[in-house]
């Protein structure tokens, strides 16, 4: 069958099952944008930007666990694309990428809005593709879907010349395909995973430390029978939060630089780390040379490159996380004798005694300005029962909504972890609510961060998704003055922020809907207004300028020398609120 390059890449979607594009147009890629006008089953969403539409796929991406697809035009389009795909790379985000390219015959001539797609993207895709022929079309996008989803996931482009779009070529598309030099092991091997029960047997302080492999890999079901079955606390790393329940009385909640007490002394004191999925990333290791320096450790990832890459492993496991895991389990079950739970008694004492000793906790005078630990300990109790799709931005509000909002499933959670890209959190977040239109949707951001992508308001309401986003507003890049308060002895360096928007009114102007609250009596009446309104929400709350984030792991670290509070010789500015005294506070401690 006869198609054009732009029908072929229609229809190849199709057989992908393609339901959602997120896309901005250019001159090079109208034929396709052509075709796509004039077809029914696929759902083009078209943004104000390409890092937004690039954050959108990951957000599709990161609550479907389908690769997120995106479309954007040479040039500008690519760069502007660019920081999403690093995004991606970074985080293991299964994403397929279009790029239109100039006519082949121009490329390397500097035409106009040329640039190299192929090389910008190398260092931050997984794979990356530029089509030469049209009749390579169908088989370049079955192999990019392909590579995109299995192994290790992760964003992959396809780069097709205007030329490519016009000509025309057979239509073929493939059932399968095999590529050479590409097998990701998925069954780990039989004698390690044995080894690793018997590791577990003999431990006496094991934690289980997941990361985000096991949502890639749909594990959770097995990491919490794992952690059932043999009464090992369980630590979670960012990008993991929701594949194990974080009301779960065997959950320490996140560990790293802005980790729980009990999640990172669990970690510094085992004597077996359990990994899963994680790669031992430097805001979870701290300082290298004094990391878990009296355990044995157990490494299941199915990216070899990411055992033994920053810590040494003494059982590798190469292989799928839920393969491997079934067939640990297995071994386990069948070993397991007695009660765990008698059996774990005094490490589960130690750990209780850490979180008796340092809990989770804020304190919110009923008249003062909301903190911000409160407003989302709050935006948690009360969306608890509705399993919201919670997206955040980077920064401060960032670690508090991973500190307070318990996720308990997988695919709840949508954030930027290695890369830590501000602007990621609201067209994350309308990704989401493209793929599930019926689901609670919730954004956190910062009001330093949501002014990165505000202009996807545009697209939100356009294209009615009601996202609630709720803009802590401290009126400064609050993580940069958080680390000035404390390394720089408060120079504030291009850190506040002397003119923010007014939100509501920013709101209002795209034809969304905008809530202000700026009372502690009124954080409750005003969340479940914005839950109300069947349309996007921008929702203000101004907060406590000068909250820090704890606990916190200085740079250069060790997992158990944790800054717990602000010391005492921190001399923080006066808010330019009024500041209400200490009678009537109301310490809260939370888990």
């Amino acid at each position: 069958m006869q198609l054009t390059g732009a029908e072929i890449f229609l229809e190849s979607l199709k057989r992908e099952g393609v339901d959602t594009l997120f896309a901005l147009p250019g001159g090079v890629v109208l034929k396709i944008f052509d075709v796509l006008h004039q077809q029914k089953d696929i759902r083009v969403i078209l943004t104000r930007h390409e890092q937004g539409a690039g954050h959108m796929a990951e957000g599709y991406a990161k609550a479907t666990g389908k690769p997120g697809v995106a479309l954007i035009t040479s040039g500008p389009g690519m760069t502007n694309v660019i920081t999403a795909l690093a995004d991606a790379y970074m985080d293991s985000v299964p994403m397929v990428c279009f790029s239109g390219q100039v006519p082949s015959g121009m490329i390397g001539n500097d035409a106009f809005q040329e640039a190299d797609n192929t090389g910008l993207s190398r260092p931050c895709t997984k794979y990356n593709f530029l089509v030469k022929d049209v009749n390579d079309l169908a088989q370049t996008i079955k192999e990019a879907f392909y590579l995109a989803s299995t192994g290790r996931p992760g964003p992959v482009l396809v780069d097709i010349p205007k030329d490519i779009s016009m000509d025309k070529g057979e239509f073929h598309y493939p059932k399968s395909v095999a590529i050479r030099g590409y097998n990701p092991t998925y069954d780990g091997s039989k004698w390690k995973i044995k080894q690793a029960a018997d590791a577990i047997m003999k431990s006496s302080r094991p934690i289980l430390y997941i990361g985000g492999g096991v949502q890639h890999s749909g594990a959770s079901a097995e990491v919490k029978e794992l952690a059932e079955m043999t009464q090992i606390p369980v630590d979670m790393t960012l990008m993991a939060l929701g594949t194990f329940p974080g009301d779960h009385p065997l959950s320490l909640g996140m560990l790293g630089m802005h980790g729980t007490y009990v999640a990172n002394m669990a970690m510094h004191y085992s004597d077996l780390v359990i990994a899963v999925g994680a790669r031992f990333d430097d805001r979870v290791t701290g300082k290298v040379s004094e990391f878990c320096p009296s355990a044995k450790i157990i490494h299941i990832d199915i990216d070899p490159t990411s055992i033994r890459k920053n810590i040494h492993v003494d059982i590798p496991i190469v292989g799928d996380c839920k393969r491997v895991l079934i067939e640990l389990n297995n071994i386990l079950r069948a070993t397991v004798n007695g009660n765990q739970q008698k059996r774990r008694k005094p490490w589960w004492d130690q750990l209780a005694a850490w979180q008796q000793e340092h809990p989770l906790a804020y304190t919110q005078e009923p008249e003062a300005q909301i903190k911000p630990q409160y407003l989302i300990n709050r935006l948690y109790e009360l969306t608890a029962d509705r399993d919201p799709i919670v997206s955040t931005d980077v920064g401060q509000h960032q670690m508090w909504a991973a500190q307070y909002f318990k996720l308990k499933n997988p695919q709840t959670w949508l954030t930027s972890g290695g890369l830590g890209t501000m602007g990621f959190g609201f067209p994350a977040a309308m990704g989401a609510q493209a793929a599930f239109p019926n689901r609670l949707v919730l954004c956190i951001a910062g009001d330093g961060s949501i002014q990165m992508n505000t202009q996807e308001l545009a697209t939100a309401v356009i294209e009615k998704l009601p996202v609630k986003v709720f803009v802590i507003n401290n009126r400064f890049h609050g993580m940069v003055r958080q680390w000035q308060d404390l390394f720089y002895e408060g120079r504030y360096s291009c850190s506040y922020l002397d003119n923010v928007p007014d939100f509501v009114k920013l709101a209002e102007a795209y034809g969304a809907a905008g809530v202000r609250i700026d009372k502690v009596g009124d954080v409750d009446a005003g969340i479940q207004e914005a839950l109300a309104i069947d349309r996007p929400v921008f929702i203000d709350v101004p907060v406590y300028q000068y909250e820090n984030c704890y606990p916190m792991i200085p740079a250069g670290g060790s997992n158990h020398e944790m800054l717990l509070e602000d010391p005492s010789d921190l001399k923080k500015p006066k808010s330019t609120h009024k500041q209400a005294s200490q009678a009537g506070s109301d310490t809260v401690l939370t888990a």
